[in-house]
């Protein structure tokens, strides 16, 4: 139970510390991008890669950082998590590389949430009771939605006017809190012991994840398309094996890594599947804004930051108006209008984007699109669907398949407008009659040696043809943000049709 009424929300304040600067970094260094291309000599394939992984990372090792706490118990659990975040925070305060940012960043800080969020989920679900836990939950919910809402402008006053370091830096300083805070956190007691471990399963559902998502990063180079297949294929196939070893292990009465038993609720199933469906537009949004302002519109940090903002309030204020309601109306129908709201406002954004698009232009979709987004709806959904003794398992597989698809769609809409965009250069380039003394493919590599810098290096080509390629580069890229916010709205319809088949929600679901 909470520690008395002096300190009743201790636990929660805590936990909420914790999920701010996970939540945070995602958000917060998307702005970044071209600061971080200049600063570690690096390309705009490389730090998208690098953000997709850091939600892979968690996705990949949440199922194992749940089990975890049975055999650790929760409070050691949070902790370890915290101290491995902590020293991925610093190590990516300090990157003079990519290299070193990738293992700062995605790999040591995704292992650390992917230990920290499962145990922040059952610490404060313990810690009260009754109309104290409702409330415990709204306020841990409002503030993962703040950090995702304030990132971009924190992170554009610390790219612009200080370091963008100071965002990992400054996390050090929260760390610190809950440290001096521990008190508050209760021990349980461990349920299992490293023999019960599926270490089996840990290994095929992390494995099976990292190759999907290494898949569809793959498909910026077309030098290394041949393997994406591979790649994807066989990560469909080690995840179906992974399924199927979780039912042999539950059928032989022994510890699977996950109860996939889970699965077989509609609520619950469609629940994680619009889970993701609605995590892939969300991460592609916040992904080629910033690249799109930065490139385009030649914003910096801050300004892009500010770009971003009327979306990020959007978002923050309609997912707590969410469950104000779920009381007047059906949770199935407050996502269906939901998928419908923000489909229209990616079409509206496919619209706005031309060599002269101005911050104000995209407000009117990127609002419609936040007002879509009632995320507190599918997890609040989602999550009744469990018994209580099935809650950590869901809370595993709710994050893992959330930040599953926040990784997918980094990688996959990244993706879709780095392709757009060379094939505009190469088309662009040949209706143009640049080419000159120079061949097509000269310039089609110096361009697209542009566009990964982030139009930070000078294109390798004579002065005098610089304005008209760079006007080519820009168009291309205008064109290139509208076919891939049509494929926006395709997928948010797509979750549109996948919610109607969500059963009405029952409270009494066995």
């Amino acid at each position: 139970m909470a520690h008395g009424n002096q300190n009743k929300w201790g636990v929660v304040i805590i936990a909420c510390m914790a999920i701010f600067i996970i939540v945070l970094d995602s958000s917060a260094m998307n702005v970044a991008i071209s600061t971080l291309v200049v600063e570690l000599n690096t390309t705009l394939s490389i730090i998208q890669s690098i953000i997709a992984l850091y939600a892979l990372i968690i996705a990949a090792f949440m199922l194992f950082g749940s089990k975890l706490q049975d055999i650790l118990g929760r409070k050691k659990t949070f902790f370890v998590g915290l101290g491995i975040y902590a020293s991925g925070t610093t190590i990516a305060t300090l990157s003079i590389n990519a290299p070193m940012l990738l293992l700062g960043w995605a790999i040591l800080e995704g292992i650390g949430a992917a230990m920290i969020l499962p145990a922040t989920t059952t610490i404060v679900g313990t810690a009260y009771e009754g109309k104290d836990r409702i409330t415990a939950f709204g306020i841990w919910g409002g503030i993962a939605a703040m950090g995702a809402a304030i990132g971009p402008i924190v992170g554009g006053i610390f790219t612009t006017f200080i370091t963008w370091r100071l965002v990992f830096g400054s996390e050090l300083i929260f760390v610190a809190i809950i440290l001096i805070f521990r008190h508050y956190v209760s021990e349980s007691k461990p349920t299992l012991i490293w023999k019960d471990l599926d270490k089996l399963g840990v290994l095929l559902s992390t494995v099976s994840l990292v190759l999907i998502v290494m898949g569809i990063l793959l498909l910026t180079k077309p030098e290394y398309w041949p393997y994406v297949t591979v790649l994807l294929l066989l990560g469909s196939i080690l995840f179906i094996i992974f399924l199927l070893w979780q039912r042999r292990r539950m059928n032989k009465a022994l510890e699977p890594l996950s109860d996939i038993s889970l699965l077989k609720n509609r609520i619950f199933g469609l629940g994680n599947l619009n889970s993701i469906i609605q995590q892939i537009p969300l991460a592609g949004f916040l992904f080629i804004i910033p690249v799109f302002m930065q490139q385009v519109a030649k914003l910096n940090a801050f300004m892009t930051g500010v770009a971003l903002l009327p979306a990020s309030i959007t978002i923050l204020i309609f997912s707590l108006l969410g469950a104000k309601l779920s009381a007047v109306l059906e949770s199935k129908y407050i996502i269906m209008i939901g998928f419908i709201i923000s489909a229209a406002g990616t079409y509206i954004l496919g619209g706005a984007f031309n060599v002269n698009t101005q911050i104000i232009d995209i407000v009117p979709g990127t609002v419609v699109f936040g007002i879509g987004l009632l995320l507190s709806q599918l997890t609040n959904l989602t999550m009744t669907a469990a018994r209580d003794d099935q809650e950590t398992n869901a809370s595993g597989f709710l994050n893992a398949f959330k930040n599953l698809g926040y990784s997918v769609g980094t990688a996959l809409i990244g993706v879709l407008l780095l392709l757009g965009i060379f094939t505009g250069l190469t088309t662009g380039i040949e209706s143009s009659g640049l080419a000159g003394n120079i061949t097509k493919d000269q310039i089609h590599d110096s361009l697209f040696n542009y566009v990964e810098k982030m139009q930070t290096v000078p294109p390798q080509i004579p002065s005098e043809l610089v304005p008209q390629a760079t006007q080519i580069v820009e168009s291309t890229i205008s064109y290139s943000m509208k076919q891939t916010f049509n494929v926006l709205t395709i997928i948010l319809i797509l979750g549109f049709i996948t919610s109607i088949f969500i059963p009405k929600n029952r409270k009494n679901t066995d």
